[in-house]
């Protein structure tokens, strides 16, 4: 009987260490995100895609898609702003524990499994603009393709700064119905490659 007072005390306390991290941690990306409005433009530019995608009007379909052009313009400078200004911060609240699950304090007990939120959005930084300036020429439907997967991949990783992978990649099937897998799939071959050095697959 002892012992499981002892556990269930322990596992509240880890409960609580826990929540404290992560809003630590949502609490520090949301205090650089809220200068910007970079969720609010994914959002315009996905919903752009769809409705050019779907356009049956060629002349229509092509204004959209330069109207889609400024956005990306748009979206890439306020990330790249954010990217420069949240890598000024300290090196010790920027690791992310490349475990499943979220434990407490895993950034600190177990380093060699962890990777810098930092480095993971430059990759995402550079990934997003060679997408919007359609730098492998790909076709304007395969390139709205491309720089959804970038930036649901960035929208992946933030995520998992803030919770852990495993929630992460359920937010990812449940709001755009795409698996974490397929995500990296997606990707410029580019990010793939260092996305993947950089957190492991």
């Amino acid at each position: 009987m002892e012992l499981l007072v002892l556990l269930t005390l322990l596992a509240a306390g880890a409960y609580v260490v826990k929540s404290r991290e992560q809003g630590r941690r949502i609490a520090l990306l949301g205090s650089y995100l809220g200068k910007y409005q970079i969720e609010k433009l994914m959002e315009n530019l996905t919903d752009g895609y769809l409705r050019a995608l779907s356009e049956p009007d060629p002349e229509r379909q092509t204004q959209i898609w330069r109207m889609l052009d400024a956005a990306e313009v748009t979206l890439c400078d306020q990330f790249n702003r954010f990217v420069a200004e949240f890598s000024g911060v300290d090196e010790a609240q920027t690791r992310v524990s490349r475990l499943a699950l979220a434990i407490p304090w895993a950034d600190r007990l177990l380093p060699d499994s962890t990777f810098d939120l930092r480095q993971a959005l430059r990759i995402h930084a550079n990934g997003i603009e060679q997408a919007a300036q359609n730098s492998r020429h790909l076709t304007q439907k395969n390139k709205a393709f491309t720089l959804s997967a970038e930036l649901f991949l960035m929208q992946h990783t933030c995520h998992w700064f803030c919770r852990s992978k495993t929630v992460a990649s359920a937010r990812m099937l449940m709001r755009h119905k795409t698996p974490y897998a397929q995500l990296l799939e997606s990707v410029s071959p580019e990010t793939r490659q260092a996305y993947g050095a950089l957190v492991g697959r």
